[in-house]
C-alpha cells in the first residue's frame, strides 16, 4: 500500500486527487473518486450559476454519503463571483482548490471554516505566493496538463516547487499510469492529481462522442492555446492558455487569436460545431497523456490500476539499491 502525507494526515486510502475539470468533473465523477479511496474534486467554471455547486454537492452526497471531497475554484473568476465562494462554502468540503492566480484573499476564511486549501502552481513564483498566502498542500501543474496551465514541465517544476518550498506537494500534468505515479512520487511528491485519464471515465459529465475524441488522440495531438478562450470571450489571464486537442481552428487561428477576436464568422461556426459536437472544430481539453488513455471505464478501475500498477513499479525500483 502507498502510504504518504495525504494518506497519513488526510482521510484518503489512495494518493490521488481528481483534478477539478469543469464541467466534466461533477458530483458523479468526484464521489466515485472518492469512493475509490481518493479525493474526488468538483470543478467550477466562471460563468456558471452557484446552484450547480450546490446540485453537483447533492449528487455527490446522494451516491457516496459523507465521504471526503473537494471543490476546485479560480481565483482570477472569484474576483467578480464571489458568489461561487459562499456556495463552496455553504457545501462543507473537505479541501477547496484556488488556483490561477493569488489565493491569498480567500484562505484565511477557507481555513476557519475548516477547509484544506490547495492551490495550483505552475512556477516558483507562484509556489511561493501560494505557500506565503497559507495554503495546505501545493500542486505542481506542469504544461502537459490538459486544460489551462503554465509553461514549465512537471519535472522540472516538481523539482523546483520542492526546492523552493516547505510544503506538501502533489504532482499534476502527464500522469495517467502507474509509472507516472510511481515517478513523482519517486521525485519527491506526496501523490498526483488526475485529470486527462478521467475524461474517459463513465461518470464523466460529456459525451460518447468526446470520449471517443479523446481515445483516438494521440500524445503529440494537443496544442497549448488561446485560441478557445478568444471563441468564447472567457477572460482567462493571457498567462494561462488552455492545452486541448488540435484541430482545424488550432490550426487556423494559433498564434493570431488578435485577428479571431474580431471576426465573428469564426466564433459563430465555433458554437454550430459545439452544438453538433464537431470536434473537427469544437474543443476537447486535454493533457499530453492522452496517447495513453485507450478505453471508457468506470473511474474506480482508472484509479486502481494507477495505484496498483505504482506499488508494482515502486517494488521494482527496491532491486536498484545496491
Amino acid at each position: 500500500m502507498l502510504e504518504t502525507y495525504l494518506t497519513r494526515t488526510w482521510p484518503l486510502r489512495i494518493p490521488v486527487i481528481g483534478a477539478p475539470m469543469s464541467p466534466v468533473s461533477g458530483g458523479r465523477l468526484a464521489a466515485a473518486v472518492s469512493m475509490s479511496g481518493g479525493l474526488g474534486m468538483i470543478g467550477v467554471g466562471s460563468a456558471q450559476p452557484a446552484e450547480q455547486i450546490t446540485r453537483d454537492v447533492a449528487e455527490l452526497r446522494g451516491l457516496a454519503g459523507d465521504v471526503p471531497f473537494g471543490i476546485g475554484l479560480m481565483a482570477w473568476a472569484l474576483e467578480a463571483r464571489p458568489d461561487l465562494l459562499e456556495a463552496t462554502l455553504a457545501a462543507r468540503p473537505f479541501a477547496v482548490g484556488i488556483s490561477f492566480g493569488d489565493p491569498s484573499p480567500y484562505v484565511s476564511r477557507l481555513r476557519a471554516a475548516g477547509v484544506r486549501v490547495c492551490a495550483q502552481v505552475q512556477d516558483g513564483e507562484t509556489a511561493r505566493v501560494a505557500e506565503k498566502a497559507g495554503v495546505d498542500l501545493l500542486v505542481a501543474q506542469g504544461t502537459e496538463a490538459g486544460g489551462h496551465t503554465g509553461s514549465v514541465g512537471t519535472l522540472p517544476l516538481l523539482q523546483v516547487v520542492l526546492r523552493d518550498t516547505k510544503l506538501p506537494v502533489v504532482a499534476a500534468g502527464g500522469i495517467a499510469t502507474g509509472r507516472g505515479l510511481a515517478a513523482v512520487l519517486a521525485a519527491g511528491a506526496q501523490g498526483a492529481w488526475i485529470g486527462t485519464p478521467l475524461l474517459v471515465a463513465e461518470e464523466a459529465r460529456n459525451s460518447a462522442v468526446a470520449r471517443r475524441r479523446v481515445i483516438d488522440a494521440r500524445e503529440s495531438d494537443t496544442v497549448h492555446t488561446r485560441v478557445f478562450d478568444v471563441l468564447q470571450g472567457i477572460p482567462w489571464p493571457p498567462r494561462f492558455p488552455g492545452r486541448a486537442i488540435a484541430n482545424e481552428l488550432t490550426a487556423r487561428w494559433h498564434g493570431h487569436e488578435a485577428d479571431l477576436a474580431r471576426d465573428r464568422d469564426a466564433k459563430r461556426a465555433f458554437q454550430e460545431a459545439r452544438a453538433a459536437e464537431d470536434y473537427s472544430r469544437a474543443h476537447v481539453y486535454a493533457g499530453q497523456s492522452v496517447g495513453l488513455v485507450d478505453r471508457v471505464e468506470p473511474a474506480a478501475a482508472i484509479v486502481d490500476r494507477i495505484v496498483r500498477d505504482a506499488e508494482e513499479q515502486i517494488r521494482a525500483l527496491t532491486s536498484m539499491l545496491a
